[in-house]
């Protein structure tokens, strides 16, 4: 099992605990980004550098993540394209993506993308709060836990 971080957009805090729990369970982390980001000293964290194209990160995790893998995104086109090729996806906010709820969340996404493109919405999300982050942290272990009992390599 590899633990991938769509980085670009995904906030400190929650690289924090990935990097822990990976630590921890001596699985290895794909950070992936169209910048350099500070990673930890560890042979278990790879910095993969994209191009600043459009998505660049986006297509580089859909094309290398394998079936069991776990994908951390806040992007629900990724999400869905890594859900079908039978990886697991959670949103920094602890959200799981599946193969039932995926579908109904890109609907969502794409309305929204419309009205805030005919001017009709603002913004997006709000910051982190402390509760999103507890369940950032209770969903990346279920997710682990399910993976590694369901054959996830770990090395220990």
């Amino acid at each position: 099992m590899n633990i991938w971080i769509d980085a670009d957009g995904c906030p400190g805090d929650i690289k924090e605990i990935v990097f822990r729990a990976a630590q921890r369970l001596r699985l290895p982390v794909f950070v992936v980004a169209n910048r350099p980001l500070a990673v930890p000293r560890s042979s278990l964290v790879t910095m993969v550098r994209v191009s600043g194209d459009f998505d660049a990160a986006d297509q580089a995790i859909a094309q290398r993540v394998a079936p069991g893998d776990l994908v951390i995104t806040a992007d629900v086109p990724l999400a869905a394209q890594v859900v079908d090729k039978g990886a697991v996806a959670i949103d920094p906010r602890g959200q799981s993506y599946t193969k039932e709820n995926v579908g109904e969340r890109l609907s969502i996404r794409n309305f929204l993308h419309d009205l805030r493109g005919a001017g009709l919405a603002q913004g997006g999300p709000g910051p982190l709060s402390e509760s999103d982050r507890r369940r950032f942290a209770s969903a990346l272990d279920r997710a682990l836990t399910r993976g590694l009992k369901a054959g996830g390599q770990n090395p220990s």
